[in-house]
């Protein structure tokens, strides 16, 4: 009882109420703006969290990350291009129903789908996820370190039908995770004698320049400094009707699930599920030859699915401290910077914290769908933000970011020198997920492996005597070879004529 009431007194403060406000209206216009996400939103806003308490900066941050995937479905709808990964399919339906006069029907079905999706999941995760820390507290760290190492090998199998790539990502991750002390002995390693690298490598600054940074040298490369040449629609027309609705609920409920379970597994999150959740709805429609001409039953299919994964990777970052997609290992690092250890001990020693995440979470979706309702007339304005005044202040916002993370110029190199990573691992065709996940879960997966070796009596074959981590990695070893046996299986046919 004491749990809730701290829970509620944090959340319902007015000045938590105002930054949660704050945060879902720019995380909106950075999911809506295409090229940026709200990835981008809480990574550009995790430096100004820092100073703040913990959960006023866990309550802020998950409100952009809610608002960015909910508004990536406005340009989506309006100029039929994606603001995110996530509202890819969303342009099938949603841009061909606004060019036949029915913006709003789109919108309306837009904003319902992604408030269904975001609520239910968020409950869903929060009930779940004290289960699962329960569960996972009986494990050790042979069991962690198996996890840990099939989490990154998902992601790289994932890594755009590129195994190799995705593995060399992995590398260069947990390469840099190597940096500064040891876990356990505290052995100084590829630190070069500066003190500033003692501690690693700072991950506000890897964020910042990941995603922020490199997100605008790249636009600016490309001379994509307006928007686009298309006028975002009118956001009129005629609405959603109940009869409409009520025919989609079957539809939602597969979505729905679709998009929980997929934000669940690692490194895959809602890009993946808007699509997976897509092709379902065609495949299930009787009437299949509307899809791509404006049929809401893809735009309710996309928009639920989407924004279910978020409650979806919720559930192995808080229970496990492992991030589901981009978005979540950003957060991961928020929880460690404001000095809190996700994983199965969070609800055990941080249960107030935790409730305050999920709390947040379904607070956000009801304010994210109070905003998108009342504002949505306002969308076309969002979407002619210049971007010649948008750039610079995102490159002030990172390098004070940057600076701000600890007070010293070398963070702000730091954040250079993970731009130039970054672009080289666009210039290679090396997926960047694989990379970030392994630098996150480097430090975990290194400290398993050691506590595992040094609480066991036959050294490294208890990580596959023991059932729970032999399951694990056995999942990692099919993982990885299975592309390599289909493809010895599958052997290049004979053509008749030649």
């Amino acid at each position: 009882m004491s749990i809730a009431v701290s829970v509620l007194s944090n959340l319902f403060s007015p000045t938590c109420l105002l930054f949660m406000i704050l945060g879902c209206a720019l995380g909106i216009i950075f999911g809506a703006l295409p090229g940026l996400s709200g990835t981008v939103g809480v990574t550009l806003l995790l430096p100004v969290t820092i100073g703040m308490k913990a959960e006023l900066g866990i309550a802020m941050l998950i409100s952009i990350w809610i608002g960015g995937v909910s508004g990536g479905f406005i340009s989506a709808t309006l100029l039929g291009i994606p603001g995110t990964a996530s509202s890819i399919a969303t342009c099938f339906d949603a841009y061909p129903l606004c060019r036949q006069g029915k913006a709003r029907k789109a919108l309306d079905t837009g904003i319902i789908a992604s408030f269904i999706g975001t609520f239910f999941s968020c409950i869903i995760a929060m009930i779940l996820c004290k289960y699962i820390a329960k569960l996972a507290m009986k494990l050790g760290p042979w069991e962690y370190f198996s996890l840990c190492l099939c989490a990154i090998v998902l992601v790289v199998a994932l890594s755009q039908d590129n195994a190799a790539k995705g593995l060399a990502g992995a590398g260069i991750g947990l390469l840099l995770a190597c940096v500064g002390a040891a876990p356990i002995d505290a052995v100084e390693r590829f630190t070069f004698g500066d003190y500033n690298l003692y501690g690693g490598i700072n991950a506000t600054g890897m964020m910042l320049g990941i995603f922020a940074i490199f997100l605008v040298l790249v636009n600016f490369a490309k001379n994509e400094m307006s928007l686009t040449d298309k006028e975002a629609g009118s956001t009129g027309g005629e609405g959603l009707t109940w009869q409409e609705f009520r025919s989609n609920i079957g539809n939602m409920v597969r979505s729905f699930l679709i998009g929980l379970w997929i934000g669940f597994l690692p490194g895959m999150g809602a890009g993946l599920s808007n699509l997976v959740a897509y092709g379902q709805a065609k495949s299930a429609s009787r009437t299949p030859e509307k899809f791509g001409k404006g049929c809401i039953d893809g735009v309710f299919a996309t928009e639920t699915s989407n924004n279910a994964s978020v409650g979806g990777a919720l559930i192995p970052m808080v229970s496990l401290g492992i991030p589901g997609d981009a978005t979540t290992a950003v957060l991961l690092g928020a929880l460690t910077i404001h000095g809190l250890e996700p994983g199965p001990l969070l609800f055990q020693n941080n249960p107030v914290y935790v409730y305050v995440l999920f709390g947040a979470a379904i607070v956000c979706a009801v304010l994210v769908f109070a905003m998108e309702h009342f504002g949505k007339r306002l969308f076309p304005m969002i979407l002619k933000i210049p971007y010649h005044y948008l750039y610079p202040a995102i490159l002030v916002l990172c390098f004070i970011g940057a600076y701000s993370a600890s007070n010293t110029i070398f963070s702000c190199g730091v954040m250079l020198g993970m731009t130039l990573i970054a672009l080289f691992l666009e210039w290679a065709d090396i997926p960047k997920v694989p990379f970030i996940l392994a630098f996150i879960l480097g430090g975990m997966l290194e400290k398993y492996l050691r506590r595992g070796l040094a609480y066991s009596t036959n050294g490294a074959l208890a990580f596959v005597t023991r059932p729970v981590s032999c399951i694990f990695l056995v999942i990692a070893a099919a993982t990885l070879l299975y592309p390599l046996i289909r493809g010895r299986r599958k052997k290049p046919g004979t053509v008749e004529g030649k």
